[in-house]
């Protein structure tokens, strides 16, 4: 079954790109409501929007400059 999820989301994810960025902004933008209202366990989903539209692509790059300059 996973391997069939998978697959899927290869799929949907390649074919489109944009579907996949608007999900991520709307995890993004849920997220951040649910921070601010009470009572609402949510905010954990401003991550995931962030792992959609593939923050850790962007930032992996600086934080290997970081960490290489900081061993030196």
């Amino acid at each position: 079954m996973r391997h069939h999820l998978q697959k899927f989301h290869d799929r949907i994810s390649e074919k489109y790109p944009r579907f996949k960025f608007a999900i991520g902004i709307f995890f993004i933008l849920f997220g951040l409501l649910a921070l601010v209202t009470p009572l609402t366990p949510g905010s954990w989903l401003a991550l995931v929007g962030l792992e959609l539209i593939g923050i850790r692509v962007l930032t992996g790059k600086w934080w290997g400059k970081f960490f290489s300059k900081s061993k030196k």
